[in-house]
């Protein structure tokens, strides 16, 4: 039984964990989000010397992704509790005759619970996040254009801007880790191993891919330039 809840618990806590762990390393190498962050200023640096819908544009498409991963996960809370009221029925399915592995119905549920907590947390991060874009849309409207912007409101607008994309990384991450609880149902050691694995790959995807590299450099590239001028 206690192997069994472990392993039921073990995706959200990673999840969790990596929340947390993740802004501390930030600290010693930037991460991917960190240095697009570098990017997201100069995107808000740009809007305020140009007259154009471009930058419309450009929020609407990232706040209709934000917006369709928010609907999903409704859906898939919706799902969730369709499974709980269909309990016997999917007790029967888990347990055939002759089957070495038997679910009873204390231990379904709350998996059936872990797995509605990973959605409901990706729900409200991508609400908030949504919610976060808005908020950066209205102030990037609000931008004068007949007289300069000052960094300190160009600083502002950016962090609304990386606050909406933190949270929208936190309900993608949700989404990953959920993964690892659908993988309870066929071992009680795979979701660990699920879990371990989602962690390497977003790590490796954070701190070492080649997207990564290529927006390093597309940093240190825009830095020498505004050096230059």
């Amino acid at each position: 039984m206690l192997p069994s809840i472990l392993s039921t618990l073990f995706p959200l806590l990673c999840y969790l964990a990596y929340n947390i762990v993740v802004p501390q390393v930030e600290k010693v190498r930037p991460s991917l989000s960190v240095i697009m962050n570098m990017q997201r200023r100069r995107w808000v640096s740009n809007a305020t010397r140009r007259e154009s819908p471009f930058d419309a544009i450009l929020s609407g498409n990232i706040m209709g992704s934000v917006s369709f991963l928010a609907s999903t996960a409704v859906l898939l809370i919706l799902a969730v509790f369709a499974v709980f009221g269909q309990l016997p029925a999917l007790l029967e399915a888990l347990n055939p005759p002759g089957s070495d592995r038997l679910f009873s119905s204390g231990e379904v549920q709350l998996h059936l619970v872990i797995m509605l907590t990973m959605f409901v947390l990706a729900f409200f991060a991508f609400t908030l996040s949504l919610r976060q874009f808005n908020h950066f849309c209205i102030m990037l409207g609000a931008i004068e254009h007949d007289r300069e912007t000052s960094e300190e409101e160009i600083d502002a607008i950016t962090r609304m801007n990386a606050l909406g994309a933190k949270n929208f990384n936190s309900g993608i991450r949700a989404y990953y880790f959920s993964v690892a609880t659908v993988a309870w149902f066929a071992a009680d050691w795979l979701p660990i191993a699920t879990s371990l694995a989602t962690i390497i790959i977003l790590a490796h995807r954070e701190f070492f891919s080649s997207a990564h590299r290529t927006a390093a450099s597309a940093a240190i590239i825009a830095a020498r330039r505004r050096k230059e001028l």
